[in-house]
């Protein structure tokens, strides 16, 4: 249909007109940016809408009017439109409005989870460490009641268990700040545990460290052998009078480090048989906040051996 205006009023009517929307957008960004609506609150932003889609006609109107007055056919024109004016602006602003507020929801609803996530991970930290400090004290006791027994009767070897006791607690500070070290260094840590028992239950305690050479820089959580090498000696001396070896092997495969520490035991003892106790029970806790699987640890009974197995992904 052609109303005969000329396209230079045409251009500014449109210029015009788009100005405002393009205003009432802007104040629309800012409203919604500082003021979330929520279920019940709608119908305010709905009200606010309808008010600037208004004043966004009115506005235009007046404009548009003062500036060609003069041309009767445009001005009578602009004024049959404005119904058509109006809820064109309030088609564009619902739109605009709708648009606006599902891009300021996803973006408080992805704030909002990262938060939610931060203090997962964060509670998740927590209780890692809380799981690697419980570690610590039982060993403790252990070892400065041994060096009590020996003060008096074997003072030189009470001063070497005090040393390697100290340089052991120096290596476990120094990683409290990390979560995964490579084997080679988990390995060195459990080795000064080690003499550190070594000195406690004497010729008693024999040791075998096996580990295949290309798997010492693969990366697993700190302080995840040493519980259950202690469980291995609990089990494993606390009933014999006789040598005891304690075997400890790595190996790695498939993007896995494998780790097996076996100890032998007393069939008959149901102690044994059925000895996961803390240090098992810490450790698959850990590797299933770490790496969020519960089938990372096994136990494995073979004739008078108990295994405790642990696999690592990579």
């Amino acid at each position: 249909m052609d109303f005969e205006i000329p396209i230079g009023v045409a251009f500014t009517d449109a210029l015009v007109s788009q100005s405002f929307f393009l205003l009432i957008a802007s104040i629309l960004f800012l409203t919604l940016k500082y003021y979330q609506p929520t279920e019940g609150n709608f119908f305010y932003l709905r009200i606010w809408s309808l008010l600037l889609a208004a004043g966004a006609t009115a506005g235009s109107y007046e404009i548009l009017k003062f500036r060609f007055e003069p041309n009767v056919h445009y001005t009578q024109f602009l004024y049959d439109s404005l119904t058509i004016r109006f809820l064109f602006q309030v088609l564009m602003v619902g739109m605009v409005t709708v648009l606006l507020w599902l891009v300021n929801f996803h973006r408080q609803d992805k704030s909002l989870n990262e938060r939610k996530q931060m203090l997962e991970d964060a509670a998740k930290d927590a209780e890692l460490y809380n799981l690697r400090q419980q570690l610590q004290p039982h060993f403790l006791f252990n070892s400065l009641n041994s060096i009590s027994a020996l003060a008096g009767s074997k003072p030189e070897l009470a001063r070497s268990m005090i040393q390697q006791l100290s340089e052991f607690l120096r290596h476990t500070l120094n990683k409290d700040d990390k979560q995964l070290v490579s084997l080679k260094e988990e390995l060195y840590q459990l080795n000064l545990y080690l003499q550190i028992e070594k000195v406690r239950f004497g010729h008693r305690l024999l040791t075998s460290v096996q580990t295949d050479p290309k798997c010492e820089d693969l990366l697993l959580p700190v302080l995840v052998l040493q519980p259950l090498v202690e469980n291995a000696i609990k089990f494993g001396l606390y009933d014999t009078l006789h040598e005891v070896l304690i075997a400890v092997s790595a190996n790695c495969n498939e993007g896995k480090l494998v780790v097996e520490i076996t100890n032998p035991f007393d069939p008959a003892s149901s102690k044994a048989a059925a000895g996961t106790g803390f240090g098992l029970a810490s450790i698959r806790r850990r590797l299933y906040l770490i790496y969020a699987r519960n089938d990372l640890v096994e136990t494995i009974v073979q004739d008078n051996l108990y295994i405790a197995r642990i696999t690592i992904p990579q």
